[in-house]
């Protein structure tokens, strides 16, 4: 058995006893990547860098349960002195210095970083096929999307190079892709953790998550990342909590609600049996379960594509070739430079983002469409409060269909928003939302069910989803499949 197949509290004991050093985990991980190079998971590796703090961690005292264990980050997340592209070429020579907050919370509990991971270019996609570097394979099958847009965090994970990745969710971008390859991926809830490092795509509707392959695992990198940060304004100041405390409780009493939106005609019919087998395992552990109607369910799509471009064309704007990134070489004037930089730099859905968003935030439109979304949107988080008066979670199909071919659907710009209509309105409302693998498709591909909670309530998410966990007690292994 490899180091990093067994659990994380094993290989802290490892450590402790000096069994196994953090160079053994950092040497396996690599090894396991250029294993599985051919699904392309990673933009860049931080092997040199990454070897030589495992050889320093050897020196100090093992003292915490994430010490001396490799992760990923999604290349949209800033690493001092190592490349941050977004999956984009006007950033392929982009190396920050400083680190995301993020980043440093993994430092102080001496986590080694072992690279960048593949994305959709800029965050802007649902499948991965929109970066620069080409898409990330899913390692239940090769010839199909790994899901966006942080496709290449979860395709590392559900390959076991490593236990631990972090994402980031705009629209769905960790719950998606988590479901499309059979792990866990847990999009907290907004402000919960520091975006100060975090290059933006729709600054009110961003986080950063763990992901990982069991429900455990997360709720331990969630305790290691979250936290008020002064240097981001979004960030919440909530007391310290640790998010396993509810871990291998009984659910019995539990009130747990399904949107009828969730379960409609968009979802698939072997994606609604597995829910409903879901179902029947809470009703025969004592839980509750009731299907209800929350309002503006099916306006989220809507709402998103006006609030995320029109933000993403402002924060795409500081891309001027002037100050950091690719520029073009031989401008005539400013202007010049302005519109050849990122006509090279950037790409086809980028674009299309960049000008549906200018049209929507120019003059009286701004009124019309971004204020009146913004206005739905609150409208929609009251729905769901209203919900939580009532139930302790809410349940559904993290997507539609199981995971696609790469060949499909590529000149279908639609596609990457309803590829994400069931996660959309976790980031409208705010709220911590989370991918629990729970299944397989005819073909083995893994299916998906997202745990929704109430603002903060990461903790009560973790406890039915671990119940569930247990019960259900699948191969998540890419080579094995359903007991």
């Amino acid at each position: 058995m490899k180091y990093l197949d067994k659990s994380i509290i094993e290989i802290n004991e490892l450590l402790k006893n000096k069994t196994i050093k953090p160079i053994d985990l950092v040497n396996e991980a690599f090894d396991s990547i250029e294993k599985n190079k051919e699904l392309n998971a990673y933009i860049t590796l931080n092997k040199e860098k990454a070897l030589k703090e495992a050889k320093e961690l050897e020196n100090l005292e093992v003292d915490n349960i994430l010490f001396g264990l490799p992760i990923a980050v999604k290349d949209n997340i800033v690493t001092k002195d190592l490349l941050t592209t977004c999956g984009s070429h006007i950033l392929d020579n982009f190396i920050p210095i400083y680190n995301a907050t993020v980043v440093e919370k993994l430092k102080e509990k001496h986590m080694i970083i072992i690279g960048k991971t593949n994305m959709d270019e800029f965050a802007m996609g649902s499948s991965s096929r929109t970066s620069y570097f080409g898409a990330p394979r899913n390692p239940w099958n090769k010839n199909k999307i790994s899901g966006g847009s942080s496709g290449g965090s979860a395709t590392t994970i559900a390959a076991r190079d490593l236990l631990f990745a972090l994402g980031t969710d705009t629209g769905g971008s960790i719950r998606q892709p988590a479901s499309y390859t059979g792990i866990v991926g847990m999009k907290p809830t907004y402000g919960r953790v520091s975006r100060y490092g975090l290059v933006a795509f729709a600054s009110s509707l961003d986080q950063i998550g763990p992901m990982t392959r069991n429900v455990y695992d997360n709720a331990v990198l969630l305790n290691a990342i979250v936290g008020k940060d002064n240097k981001d304004l979004t960030s919440a100041s909530k007391e310290k909590e640790d998010f396993t405390r509810l871990i291998g409780e009984d659910i019995k009493n539990m009130k747990i609600a399904i949107p009828n939106y969730f379960m409609s005609d968009i979802v698939s019919s072997v994606i609604k049996e597995k829910i409903m087998k879901v179902v029947k395992i809470l009703e025969n552990n004592g839980a509750k379960v009731d299907f209800i109607d929350i309002k503006y369910l099916e306006n989220s799509m809507t709402l998103y594509q006006i609030i995320a471009m029109v933000e993403a064309s402002s924060n795409l704007a500081r891309y001027d070739g002037i100050r950091y990134g690719h520029s073009y070489e031989n401008p005539s004037n400013i202007e010049d430079l302005y519109l050849e930089t990122r006509r090279e730099g950037f790409g086809e859905e980028v674009k299309r983002r960049i000008m549906v968003g200018s049209y929507l935030s120019s003059g009286d439109n701004a009124k019309i469409y971004y204020d009146k979304a913004l206005s739905i949107r609150d409208d929609m988080k009251k729905e769901f409060t209203k919900a939580f008066d009532n139930y302790d979670l809410i349940i559904g199909p993290t997507t539609t269909t199981t995971a696609y071919n790469l060949d499909e659907a590529m000149d279908d710009p639609l596609k990457s928003f309803m590829d994400d209509v069931l996660v959309i309105p976790v980031n409208m409302a705010g709220l911590p939302g989370l991918n629990l693998p729970i299944g397989f498709d005819n073909d083995k591909m893994p299916i998906g069910m997202q745990i929704i909670g109430n603002s903060f309530e990461e903790a009560k998410i973790y406890k039915l989803a671990s119940f569930l966990e247990k019960e259900l007690d699948l191969d998540l292994n890419p080579v094995g499949g359903e007991k």
